[in-house]
């Protein structure tokens, strides 16, 4: 693949638009379902929780989150605004029902007030963050005391592997995130890393290594 062509996958998965990001939302919902519900697994979740995700995709895993505990509130932020197109359409018996809640955000500011969730989790979207400690002091301000937040990331070793993360991606071992959340008041509770067999690009199984951070407030 030519530079441009690696450049656009980087911009599509960072900031999915136009037919292509369509075609990519459905994409990256299938190849991170695994590490998706690692992460809602993870999180402990309880009734009448309130539950926010950090670059949701099109969100076609919702529903799964809903089937952890009962009367659920979960509440997406996005910065692609056809991803919170998409996710609005996918889980739209949800968003009339008053369970699922989507907005857009600039990536760095949560637009909501001090305390406001139980749960927060995010997957695959560390690799963006343009400010990773005000974003993580950010999503300390929303939680509520002893509340947890799980950041899932696929690790630093296969990601060398795909040629497009040389384009707009931050990548991470387990060692890099801790030392990023030693900067914050975050408590870590538990860390797990698992291996999954995905699909290549030219459609051949690799195996993926990829880690589940849990934090408590």
């Amino acid at each position: 693949m030519k530079q441009e062509e690696l450049q656009a996958i980087a911009s599509q998965l960072k900031h999915p638009s136009g037919e292509k990001g369509i075609e990519m939302g459905n994409m990256m919902n299938e190849t991170n379902i695994n590490m998706t519900r690692h992460s809602i697994q993870n999180l402990n979740i309880f009734k009448e929780n309130k539950i926010l995700e950090l670059g949701h995709g099109n969100a076609g895993h919702v529903e799964f989150l809903f089937e952890q505990a009962e009367n659920l509130k979960y509440y997406g932020l996005e910065m692609s605004k056809l991803m919170f197109q998409e996710a609005r359409q996918i889980n739209r018996n949800f968003v009339s029902q008053k369970q699922a809640f989507f907005s857009l955000y600039d990536g760095n500011k949560i637009p909501f007030e001090d305390e406001s969730f139980d749960k927060i989790f995010t997957v695959n979207t560390i690799y963006f963050w343009q400010e990773p400690e005000k974003l993580l002091l950010e999503i300390y301000r929303v939680l509520q005391s002893n509340g947890n937040f799980c950041v899932t990331f696929a690790q630093e070793d296969f990601m060398k592997q795909l040629p497009f993360t040389q384009f707009e991606f931050e990548l991470y071992s387990t060692e890099k995130v801790q030392n990023l959340i030693k900067k914050t008041p975050f408590k870590i509770v538990y860390t797990e890393t698992q291996t999954e067999k995905v699909k290549s690009k030219t459609g051949e199984l690799t195996d993926r290594d990829y880690t589940t951070i849990v934090l408590e407030k």
